[in-house]
């Protein structure tokens, strides 16, 4: 529990849906605006990591309970006891929380979908910002409030916001602190797409639902391949496609996918 005012302020939780195919992790503690206390961050990398080495999953949805998405770490909770931490104990601690989610789900080899409304902030932003496909309301803000608060970037914001957006926009959100609304999220390229508020919710169930049929290990493959050749040359990067190609033509989809063009059908991959 945190301490907010005086008042006790509940830890929430990382609720876990299974629909179907889809896992749908939510972050609820909409009091807070769905910050993310220790217990939350460590909730949400057990169920990343147990959804990595889960079969039967074909597509990840990340979304926040109430009116927004998440506003970063629970800082105020962290310090609330007054008591100054171990020295080095951020350096040993954050590897196995929030940079171990960003990681997970910028490496699962399964898509990641967040719906993002309301605020996105700090750890929140770089959770949306690390998953395949991040749909926000049109007045959504993305936020990196860390030049505002005197410290530093974390959570992978230095590596993701570069790739995405460019350097100089990177500076804009990193350095001076500016807000990004969810219509210029997507003008920019870092997110997926924006809708409007009332269509949000449509917005990420379809496109889950699309994820969700499509050839589950191929889709894993390629977003690896994806990741790895931003740092590989074109020879290394063909090489690695060459060996995805002879993974995924082993799998039941890839027949199916065969068959279907054969057949002139829409075809009905089952993610093996």
């Amino acid at each position: 529990m945190g301490q907010e005012g005086g008042a006790t302020v509940p830890d929430g939780s990382v609720t876990v849906h299974r629909d179907g195919g889809a896992l749908v992790l939510t972050l609820n503690r909409p009091q807070r605006r769905n910050s993310l206390s220790h217990s939350m961050i460590d909730e949400l990398v057990t169920a990343l990591t147990a959804a990595a080495t889960d079969d039967g999953l074909r597509v990840v949805h990340i979304r926040g309970a109430g009116e927004d998405f998440c506003t970063g770490a629970d800082w105020v909770a962290t310090n609330a006891s007054g008591q100054r931490p171990r020295t080095g104990d951020l350096v040993r601690r954050v590897p196995h929380g929030a940079n171990r989610a960003v990681e997970l789900v910028h490496t699962l080899h399964l898509p990641v979908v967040c719906s993002v409304r309301g605020w996105a902030v700090g750890l929140g932003c770089n959770l949306a910002l690390a998953a395949d496909f991040t749909v926000a309301g049109a007045e959504a803000i993305f936020w990196e409030p860390f030049a505002d608060r005197g410290f530093a970037p974390d959570s992978g914001a230095t590596w993701l916001l570069p790739r995405l957006v460019g350097l100089a926009r990177a500076k804009r959100m990193l350095l001076l602190g500016e807000k990004v609304s969810g219509a210029a999220a997507a003008e920019w390229g870092l997110i997926h797409d924006s809708v409007p508020e009332k269509d949000l919710d449509a917005a990420a169930a379809d496109l889950v639902a699309r994820l969700a049929a499509g050839p589950t290990i191929a889709i894993g493959l390629a977003k690896q391949a994806l990741h790895q050749a931003l740092h590989t040359p074109l020879s290394q990067a063909m090489t690695h496609e060459l060996f995805n190609v002879e993974l995924s033509c082993r799998t039941a989809d890839f027949k199916e996918g065969l068959a279907a063009f054969r057949d002139r059908r829409s075809p009905d991959f089952q993610g093996r």
